[in-house]
């Protein structure tokens, strides 16, 4: 397969993974009850400082092997394949990055892997719905709390009738307090009759 030619099937065996998706009340899920609602959450691996999960993250998101994203979203399209509350995905929504971060970086990082999934499951793939509106530095250095103050704002929402009543799949690379993504989900749930569902590449654990 072309994603073991990526990943080989000896590094495979390395790879701490979750197993998320055989129980729908999984850490990730856990994460943000009583925060949104959500129909689903899951992530593929476990992400540990200096391990290889943080390696091959490191490669796809500085690095730009985006092949790394694909390898992961063919994978996982595979294992979340019989998840009943993805049946009815409509949009598959990556976290946006600003204009500014996306050309000195120049691509996403979850791109290639929302592509694959949306290839694998013959889902919409859309960039346009969730936008970045503030440009900012660096998280890693902030609190919990001050990573969540930062993220309340700089995220905005784009849409028409035609994107009401659907189901939006947000992705991401890895997923730490999970503000971010709460932030972005608030913006989707603007949108009249939608409902919202989480995957991610890695979870820090």
């Amino acid at each position: 397969m072309k994603d073991e030619i990526v990943i080989c099937t000896s590094c495979r065996h390395d790879i701490p993974l979750t197993n998320h998706h055989l129980s729908k009340n999984n850490d990730v899920f856990s994460k943000f009850y009583g925060r949104i609602p959500i129909e689903f959450a899951s992530s593929l691996m476990y992400f540990h400082k200096k391990g290889i999960v943080q390696e091959m993250i490191h490669k796809l998101k500085y690095k730009g092997h985006q092949e790394i994203g694909e390898a992961i979203g063919y994978w996982y399209a595979e294992e979340l394949k019989d998840v009943e509350e993805l049946n009815d995905v409509d949009f598959i929504i990556p976290i946006p990055l600003h204009k500014k971060r996306f050309k000195e970086r120049g691509y996403n990082q979850v791109t290639s892997f929302g592509e694959a999934l949306s290839k694998s499951w013959k889902k919409s793939y859309n960039e346009s719905i969730l936008v970045r509106n503030v440009y900012s530095k660096t998280q890693t250095s902030k609190s919990i709390l001050g990573r969540a103050e930062v993220v309340e704002n700089i995220f905005g929402v784009n849409y028409n009738e035609s994107h009401h009543n659907k189901h939006f799949l947000l992705i991401d690379d890895v997923i730490t307090t999970g503000s971010t993504l709460e932030a972005c989900g608030r913006e989707l749930l603007k949108i009249p009759g939608s409902k919202i569902s989480i995957v991610c590449m890695a979870m820090t654990q």
